[in-house]
């Protein structure tokens, strides 16, 4: 392990990593070949650091259901209920096996799985596929709705994308459509729609000269053009194989994970190696569809705040003015201001990333944990928020913090490690 003369220069040499870093999007594999451990037995994955079932908070709750059901381990939300109440289903963080799933997180054996490889560096990062908005899985919706739209991704979706990708050379270069994409507005947490309209301007000449029947192609093509947040889970892959091949380095105090289960916040940190720092998670606030409040919201959950470790997401809303109100941020001028703000907490910028509304900055990078505790600025995550009961599924979208304590927890061991004060 390389030794460092200070912190700034691990921190440097941990933030020129995650700038070098070339995530390119080679295929989409069933779960169980990117984590093998799925096929052993009754396995889930799931977001944020550990938690137990009876722990889950009601969408993580319902998406078990809903894995469970679509796994055929349950034929009924009773019937999956008695076997995760009875404790025969295995629970893993997604971080733990290079992997990333949004809100709830919860990913099983035959669930499909986007395949990002980091030539750079060596190494491969997961992520399952988005489904939409509204009764999703992620949000905690499991009906027929919910589990017919898995299917038909497990079986056409996920082949058509595969074949598609293999005939690309090296498979799809991720940060060419980030860096076009953030001039159209993306932030690439809660604002998607530019770079999935140019993911489907790219596959979609490919998928239709591929041999499957013909409505199938459609199918495909019209659901990613409808899917305005299909690239957020290409972005998670992309922002978590990055910040993988940062936490190589294995020194500094930059923060290479930030994550949520509905109970706890969690963070990790390049000198700490894989321990998980934690503190209660916040709950977002924002708008919500019509006929839900704020009372109806869940506290904070997903593996999407990888994006905002990144350093995109709430921290470049300069980027995404169309989004501001939408998660209840204000206007443009809140926009700046947040991006503002988070340039006192993140060390350098990214200039792949170039915000033309920022006078062509890059996206921040270098999220530092003295920084934080220092200033007393946490990062401001875009998320949407799920109904707190099960099966409701999403109900509006905002801006959460992340909870200090876990910086200030994560500050102590760090300075224990190290000697410093």
């Amino acid at each position: 392990m390389t030794t460092f003369a200070t912190i700034d220069e691990a921190n440097q040499a941990v933030v020129e990593r995650i700038k070098e870093a070339r995530p390119r999007w080679v295929s989409v594999i069933p779960a169980q070949e990117a984590v093998p451990t799925l096929a052993e037995g009754k396995k889930l994955l799931h977001a944020g650091p550990p938690i137990k079932w009876e722990e889950m908070t009601g969408p993580a709750q319902g998406a078990c259901v809903g894995a469970a059901i679509f796994e055929g381990w349950a034929t009924d939300e009773a019937s999956a209920r008695k076997l995760l109440d009875a404790g025969e289903v295995e629970f893993i963080p997604c971080h733990s096996v290079n992997a990333v799933g949004p809100m709830g997180g919860i990913t099983s054996a035959n669930m499909p799985m986007i395949v990002v490889y980091n030539a750079v560096h060596d190494n491969y990062a997961y992520c399952n596929i988005n489904e939409g908005i509204g009764k999703v899985m992620r949000f905690g919706a499991f009906g027929e709705e919910v589990q017919a739209r898995h299917r038909w991704m497990r079986d056409t979706l996920r082949p058509i994308l595969r074949d598609a990708l293999a005939k690309m050379e090296d498979g799809l270069d991720i940060t060419a459509h980030m860096a076009q994409g953030v001039t159209m507005g993306d932030e690439f947490h809660q604002r998607n729609i530019a770079t999935s309209a140019l993911l489907a301007r790219t596959l979609s000449p490919i998928i239709s000269t591929l041999d499957y029947p013909k409505e199938q192609i459609t199918e495909v093509i019209n659901f990613m053009s409808i899917t305005d947040q299909f690239f957020l889970n290409v972005a998670m892959a992309y922002c978590k194989a990055a910040m993988d091949a940062g936490a190589q380095i294995k020194a500094g105090t930059i923060v290479t994970v930030m994550s949520r289960n509905g109970r706890n916040f969690g963070i990790k940190v390049s000198g700490l190696g894989d321990q998980w720092f934690e503190a209660p998670v916040n709950t977002p606030q924002g708008l919500f569809f019509t006929g839900y409040t704020q009372d109806d919201a869940n506290p904070d959950i997903g593996d999407s705040a990888i994006t905002e470790t990144y350093g995109v997401g709430g921290c470049a809303m300069i980027a995404a003015p169309g989004v501001t109100r939408f998660v209840g941020a204000g206007g443009f001028d809140s926009a700046v201001e947040t991006s503002e703000e988070m340039s006192e907490i993140y060390v350098d910028h990214n200039m792949a990333l170039q915000i033309p509304t920022w006078d062509f900055q890059g996206a921040l990078v270098g999220l530092d944990l003295r920084l934080v505790v220092e200033t007393g600025i946490t990062p401001l995550i875009n998320t949407g928020i799920a109904h707190k009961d099960p099966g409701v599924g999403q109900v509006g979208a905002g801006t959460v913090r992340a909870p200090l304590a876990c910086f200030e927890k994560a500050l102590v061991a760090f300075g224990e490690k190290d000697g410093i004060q």
